[in-house]
């Protein structure tokens, strides 16, 4: 039987180019110069550190181009609150990957509802979904597509 996967991962390399260019970018930009403002990536979250919360809200937009160029979606990012004393200010933003239980859930009502004659089963942190034909399997991913969630979802796996 026909079947793919669902799954929501994030390019770990392509995030590690992507936190140092914009390290880069902020030692060449002059607002920024002998600030100490700066990324630090660990596994999947990235902590910006910077002086003043306003200089967090520029090194954001910062990272989410350069995330965007590196061809990682920027709603995959979950950004958390501002930590600011009076010596620095420090941002984490941790990129969701994987999909939870709730969306697999999600995921798997939006097909029964479809009507479409497909089946779906959560797999970790994936979602098999398996249908007699392909024109099914491909219908159900044009759905998938037009739905919006929190977090970027990629198909492979594809079978026949």
């Amino acid at each position: 039987m026909p079947c793919f996967d669902v799954a929501s991962e994030v390019d770990l390399h392509e995030l590690a180019n992507a936190v140092d260019q914009s390290n880069r970018e902020l030692a060449q930009r002059f607002d920024f110069r002998d600030t100490g403002a700066k990324f630090e990536l660990d596994e999947h979250t990235v902590t910006l550190h910077a002086q003043v919360e306003f200089q967090l809200k520029q090194m954001l937009e910062v990272l989410k181009v350069k995330l965007g160029k590196r061809g990682i979606d920027v709603t995959c990012l979950d950004v958390k609150d501002a930590e600011t004393n009076l010596a620095a200010a420090r941002q984490q933003v941790a990129l969701r990957h994987g999909i939870d239980h709730e969306t697999g859930k999600k995921i798997s009502k939006l097909m029964k509802d479809s009507k479409l004659k497909v089946q779906s089963a959560i797999q970790g942190e994936k979602v098999r979904i398996t249908g007699k034909q392909r024109d099914d399997l491909q219908a159900a991913i044009a759905l998938l597509k037009k739905t919006q969630f929190d977090r970027p979802l990629q198909f492979g796996n594809f079978r026949d």
